[in-house]
């Protein structure tokens, strides 16, 4: 049986993350699984790219740049531009070699200009058996990866007020939903949402009536993301041993569904009235945001930078006694399944997909969504009041019983098979 996957990406955020690790998870557990990119960054086997030298790569750039471009004409704000995809741009891929040999046509993220509705439609007319994993809720919307409170998605979409600036009946979430009704009312895919909240979400879009909808979570290696005493851990990135560490990981903190100003505020009444200080509690921030981010925050910060090598995160978690995250809308954050399985135990909301993955008070603490208050109250029962071992132990668990790359490959292969 061979499988191709098919990403924009293959290790440039948490969906192609995912993707990549399900494609290794796959390969490990002897099935053949090769995937396809548009944007390669990494060097992991089995990953080919549509653009393997630099013309082509330049073409790849021009048709994201124009992909973006048109869609400028319409998006509500600067703000909601990365977060809504029309799908007009793209590239016919039926006829390339892995997509001839394989069994298995495997979706993912696919969206900046690598395929447009117009390429999936030749994928479909291939008569192979497609899977298509969500890491978001595009596929079943006029556009939007994530709808916030809006429902149109789920009769019709059209008067688009948050995203696009000229709503109406027949705007383009109106006419993007169509073109996906078209596409999808005739075509045979099999849809997989990596958390129960995500299917049911697409259960309940008229876009995706008659198609199988399971759900299936992200694999992770847990031989990598593994504990490490938290005195070494700490000594690496040469941290005061004698503290409790706050982890959080900032990717674009401006962005509202991250949901950064419930985690200062957070912070602010950890400090203010639980009493704690920089003598007890410090901060730990990883990713791509700017240290000036962080200037204002309660507690000292120690900015790690963007780490790009897997061990050194796998150390960053374990550095930490408690990993925050603040998200107002996620699926199946990688994040989080990367704490548990260094043995971190995790605070966040009760949105999405979180509650799947944090079970309160047992390796981890969910907070009233929305509720600095609450957020702040996790915090501090998790850092002095927890039975602490107990929490990381169950972390550890959590992460073998339901995202160990064996559980999750044994599951797409009896999909896969079941297909064929």
């Amino acid at each position: 049986m061979k499988i191709t996957i098919l990403s924009t990406f293959d290790t440039y955020g948490g969906a192609s993350i995912a993707a990549s690790r399900l494609n290794k998870a796959l390969n490990d557990n002897g099935l053949e699984s090769k995937m396809l990119v548009q944007d390669q960054k990494g060097k992991a086997p089995n990953v080919e790219t549509i653009a393997p030298n630099w013309f082509l790569k330049k073409v790849a750039l021009a048709r994201f740049a124009f992909d973006r471009y048109q869609f400028a004409f319409y998006e509500k704000s600067k703000a909601v531009r990365f977060i809504f995809s029309q799908a007009k741009i793209g590239i016919d891929i039926s006829q390339h070699s892995l997509i001839k040999k394989t069994d298995i046509i495997h979706l993912h993220w696919i969206n900046f200009g690598f395929l447009s509705l117009d390429s999936l439609k030749k994928l479909i007319e291939t008569q192979k058996p497609i899977v298509w994993t969500l890491h978001d809720m595009w596929v079943f919307t006029g556009g939007c990866h994530y709808s916030r409170d809006c429902t149109h998605y789920q009769q019709n979409c059209g008067n688009c007020t948050e995203f696009l600036k000229n709503p109406s009946p027949t705007d383009l979430s109106n006419q993007v939903w169509k073109a996906k009704q078209e596409i999808f009312q005739n075509a045979n895919i099999t849809i997989v949402a990596c958390s129960n909240w995500l299917a049911e979400k697409a259960k309940a879009s008229t876009l995706l009536e008659g198609n199988k909808i399971v759900s299936i979570p992200n694999p992770i290696d847990t031989s990598l993301f593994k504990p490490t005493e938290k005195s070494i851990a700490q000594q690496h990135f040469q941290l005061d041993t004698n503290k409790r560490y706050i982890l959080f990981a900032a990717a674009k903190i401006s962005d509202v569904r991250k949901g950064f100003i419930y985690f200062k505020k957070a912070l602010e009444i950890l400090k203010k009235e639980y009493s704690v200080d920089n003598k007890e509690v410090e901060l730990i921030i990883f990713g791509q945001a700017n240290a000036n981010d962080f200037e204002n925050l309660p507690f000292k910060v120690n900015v790690l930078g963007k780490l790009s090598d897997l061990s050194e995160i796998a150390l960053a978690y374990s550095s930490a006694s408690v990993f925050v995250v603040s998200s107002l809308e996620d699926n199946l954050p990688n994040t989080i399944m990367e704490s548990l399985a260094c043995a971190t135990p995790v605070v966040g909301f009760e949105t999405g997909g979180i509650p799947e993955m944090i079970e309160h008070q047992k390796n981890g603490y969910l907070a009233t969504f929305k509720s600095a208050e609450e957020l702040a109250k996790g915090i501090y029962w998790t850092l002095f009041e927890a039975d602490y071992e107990v929490l990381c132990r169950n972390s550890r668990q959590k992460v073998i019983e339901n995202y160990a790359e064996e559980v999750v490959a044994k599951q797409y292969q009896a999909l896969y098979e079941s297909l064929l």
